[in-house]
């Protein structure tokens, strides 16, 4: 993703750093590899160091991984997760929603995980096992790309959206239908996969040639060569419109991503967070702010302090609308921060705790999108 001017000045505001966007943590069963840990992995030969070669057509998990590096991933973490024997254990299973709620609680190998921004269970559909994805990627700013079923149509997948449309629904997209593509292991026949693996490596993709703020659609499916369902116009129209993102077919553009919805992108929810890029822009400005502002533990909790954070903020905002990140004429007219006395009450302050409120138009919809960032200085 391009990165927004870095401004540093000698005893002048602190220069914030742009956060990662596109980390990718997969998990699924594969034959072979560690299961108390994840492993970050760069390149497919990485993932086969630590989980062995892809030699199991049921692996979801190491086919998913080789589409989202062919689509422009470059960055992710691999967990492996096995039946109570240790043996192949798929996604519809009891058993697979057991084993994913255990990675994720206290203590579990995710937590240990210090940054990922993309969430992929390679063909889990279960209302219960994404509402807990859900609600891991609002608590810690990630973004969870959830697949349909594989045997989803036109007139069925409206129905799978029941439980995954909640108060975390923000954090999340649905892709339909399922991608055919080659398999290396069936001599290049053609079979159905999920299609997260792709759609992951095309936001990876979509965020380092234009931004985090560019909609991952309008790509080009890289290595696929059909579709299990053509979807046309009117029924794209359709589920436009319930939230669910349509992979399509065209004669010119060919086998692209043609939908960028949040699972909160409903017209009757009315959501702020309808569109993928506006959140995963508004947890990117959260993510880097929030990093690059720990330095106030060190500081009075005083408005010397506060002028630093609204210029070191206001340099970071700045350098994203210069980048074509918010709509506005004007810095102005694109985003606002506000640190002082408005935003904090004696208490507060007294007690070190420092709220800096912001506001920023992304590029669609043309609205301020306001949130609130807490630190803790010291206190007076």
């Amino acid at each position: 993703m391009p990165d927004p001017p870095a401004i540093t000045e000698t005893g002048g505001p602190q220069t914030i750093a742009p956060a990662p966007t596109s980390i990718a943590l997969f998990i699924g069963w594969a034959p072979s590899g560690p299961t108390d840990h994840a492993v970050r992995i760069a390149s497919f030969p990485d993932y086969e160091t630590s989980f062995g070669s892809l030699n199991d057509p049921r692996s979801l998990l190491g086919y998913a991984l080789g589409h989202f590096f062919d689509n422009g991933g470059t960055d992710a973490f691999a967990l492996r997760i096995v039946g109570a024997d240790g043996g192949f254990i798929a996604p519809a299973d009891k058993a697979f929603a057991q084993a994913l709620n255990v990675a994720f609680v206290e203590g579990g190998p995710v937590t240990a995980i210090d940054t990922f921004n993309l969430i992929c269970v390679p063909g889990l559909t279960d209302a219960a096992a994404t509402a807990m994805l859900q609600a891991y990627a609002a608590a810690h700013r990630a973004f969870l790309i959830a697949d349909c079923e594989e045997t989803a149509t036109v007139a069925n997948v409206p129905a799978s959206l029941a439980g995954k449309t909640g108060a975390n629904a923000a954090n999340s997209a649905l892709y339909f239908p399922w991608v055919i593509a080659p398999d290396p292991l069936q001599n290049g026949s053609s079979r159905a996969f999920p299609p997260c693996g792709f759609v992951a490596g095309i936001y990876a993709r979509t965020d380092a040639s234009r931004g985090v703020w560019k909609a991952p659609a309008n790509a080009p499916l890289i290595g696929a060569s059909g579709l299990t369902v053509i979807v046309g116009n009117a029924h794209q129209e359709q589920l436009n419109l319930l939230g669910v993102n349509c992979l399509r077919s065209f004669a010119v553009e060919g086998l692209v991503v043609w939908g960028a919805r949040t699972l909160a992108g409903t017209e009757s929810q009315a959501s702020e967070w309808k569109y993928v890029s506006v959140r995963r822009l508004t947890i990117f400005v959260e993510q880097s702010i929030d990093a690059g502002t720990k330095w106030v533990v060190f500081e009075p909790n005083g408005e010397p302090l506060w002028a630093k954070l609204r210029a070191s903020i206001g340099n970071f905002l700045g350098g994203l609308w210069t980048s074509g990140a918010f709509v506005g004429n004007t810095p102005t007219q694109s985003f606002f921060v506000r640190c002082d006395r408005t935003t904090m009450t004696q208490a507060d302050i007294d007690n070190g705790v420092v709220n800096i409120v912001i506001g920023v138009a992304p590029v669609q919809p043309a609205e301020f999108v306001i949130f609130t960032i807490s630190q803790f200085a010291a206190s007076n």
